[in-house]
């Protein structure tokens, strides 16, 4: 297994886990309002999920899917464990063509921004993979204030040992 697969396997996998952790919290827990970041662990998750779905549609030159997030049905902690999983396929995809081509400094053109800009591939990935970390650890946290035990570490040394390689 190479470090791209431990790193698109570790960020896929444990916000997995965080996700499975929040299944028994209640509506008001995932929406109870927290003094960091996106304020709420279900605003939070959708952040984290929509950002990998974005990405990787920009990345692949698709048109950008239908946030699912702002329909009602989209914002169950089940909902959100679909979509991340369909996301986290996503961007795997992307990535290892990128690594087969090893096209990590080709330009891609993000339309998103106002003007367009040109970005690398491999920052693209780097920024997904960060982008997930920064906000699960702000997660770690919520997740903690609201009483939740069993928290993963959330390090890739504890997901290899736990799911990782052999």
């Amino acid at each position: 297994m190479d470090l791209l697969d431990r790193l698109l396997g570790h960020d896929a996998w444990t916000t997995h886990q965080l996700l499975l952790r929040c299944r028994s919290l209640t509506d008001e827990q995932l929406d109870r309002e927290l003094d960091i970041g996106h304020r709420t662990v279900r605003a939070t998750l959708l952040h984290i999920i929509r950002n990998v779905e974005l990405w990787s549609d920009l990345m692949a030159s698709r048109p950008v899917r239908v946030d699912q997030g702002a329909q009602p049905q989209g914002r169950s902690v089940s909902a959100l464990i679909a979509r991340l999983d369909r996301a986290a396929a996503d961007l795997a995809m992307v990535a290892r063509a990128v690594a087969q081509r090893g096209g990590w400094d080709e330009r891609w053109v993000d339309p998103l921004d106002n003007p367009p800009v040109q970005k690398t591939y491999g920052g693209g990935i780097a920024h997904v993979i960060t982008h997930s970390m920064h906000h699960r650890a702000q997660l770690l946290y919520m997740l903690r204030r609201l009483g939740v035990e069993g928290l993963p570490e959330g390090d890739v040394l504890s997901w290899e040992q736990q799911a990782g390689p052999s």
